[in-house]
């Protein structure tokens, strides 16, 4: 993680309701889409873990909050991930080409890109607050788009002749991973939380 992660969660919440009244906040979600697009090619799910505002404002925004439940198997199902992946890109595509019939459309592009932005924030913190706090990052359009695009990429790595099973780094992995048996998962968000937490030094990527 990037020292300045932690940080990131307030323009999300900048964005969702400063948008209300300032639409052109809302062309920041092009910028996340441009630099998650393209870091994804080289390392797969790292924004998330490290640039994503959203995943900051769970992580560190909502953390109280949360009942910290074991989030549910189905939300990891391609069956759910794809079709609120296709439904959130078809509502957006079609909002944004209706817009270009107005005289306004520079605002009215921005107003979706808020409105979007406020509803999965609001679904992120419903679900991070009932759930766990990541459990959006885990059915999020954006993330299921990385791992596609790149998610065999920048894997984590582990000596197993030095593990000695203590099970820190599951406890710390905000996906839920089983991180000792990880493998190839192109959900790591490559935060490096295990990395740190691990007193043997045994996981790296």
């Amino acid at each position: 993680m990037l020292k300045i992660t932690p940080y990131l969660g307030f323009l999300v919440v900048i964005v969702s309701i400063g948008g209300l009244w300032y639409p052109i906040l809302g062309y920041f979600m092009f910028l996340t889409i441009g630099t998650l697009f393209i870091t994804s090619i080289f390392r797969g799910r790292w924004f998330c873990g490290n640039l994503c505002a959203r995943g900051s404002y769970l992580d560190y925004g909502i953390i109280n909050i949360s009942k910290k439940r074991k989030n549910p198997m189905i939300l990891s199902s391609m069956w759910v991930r794809l079709p609120v992946f296709t439904l959130l890109m078809v509502l957006m595509t079609y909002r944004i080409s209706v817009t270009f019939a107005a005289h306004n459309t520079f605002e009215l592009i921005g107003t979706v890109l808020v409105s979007m932005c406020l509803v999965t924030t609001i679904i992120g913190t419903m679900l991070g607050g009932y759930f766990n706090t990541r459990s959006w990052c885990i059915v999020c359009p954006m993330g299921t788009m990385q791992r596609f695009i790149g998610g065999n990429r920048y894997q984590l790595q582990m000596v197993h002749e030095s593990c000695t099973d203590c099970k820190l780094c599951e406890k710390v992995c905000p996906m839920e991973l089983e991180v000792r048996d990880i493998g190839n998962n192109p959900d790591c968000i490559k935060c490096g939380r295990c990395v740190e937490k691990c007193p043997n030094d045994s996981l790296s990527f």
